[in-house]
């Protein structure tokens, strides 16, 4: 479900928990489109079925890098500011891969405002995002990401 907010209303979010996002299918045509993107081609990734026969995670999984950039598709899905006029990626913080995300698994985010800074400009978001794995023990990623919103 979507935060909506005013620019005006941002000072306010710092601790905000901002739920979770949609479940997103992790789908074998997404793993090999990342891998060409970023030139990834480790058979556990993209080979399925060399994958099931010798890999460790019983078939393919998803680079962690592929897991870790859904943050952005899942953070506007969790937050709408009104009366912005760009949004950036400014980094990320504390980064850990914890759980492979098998092919065919679906994932989603949750997301807590940690911090709120004013920025020349805009404001800066200091966000606790959790990836999650459908039905797993432990998170696939977790991770701060740093946005910026200007006016």
């Amino acid at each position: 479900m979507t935060t909506t907010v005013q620019y005006a209303d941002i000072p306010g979010l710092q601790g905000a928990d901002l739920g979770w996002s949609d479940w997103l299918e992790i789908t074998q045509e997404r793993v090999n489109g990342f891998a060409d993107a970023v030139d990834d081609q480790q058979w556990i990734h993209t080979d399925p079925e060399r994958a099931a026969a010798e890999s460790p995670f019983g078939g393919p999984i998803a680079h962690g890098f592929l897991t870790l950039s859904l943050a952005t598709k899942f953070w506007t899905e969790l937050l709408e500011v009104e009366g912005v006029t760009t949004k950036v990626n400014y980094g990320l913080d504390k980064v850990r891969f914890i759980s492979p995300v098998k092919v065919g698994s679906r994932v989603r985010m949750n997301a807590v405002i940690a911090e709120v800074a004013e920025v020349p400009g805009g404001y800066q978001f200091a966000v606790d995002q959790t990836i999650e794995i459908e039905g797993g023990t432990k998170p696939a990623v977790v991770a701060r990401g740093i946005y910026r919103f200007y006016a």
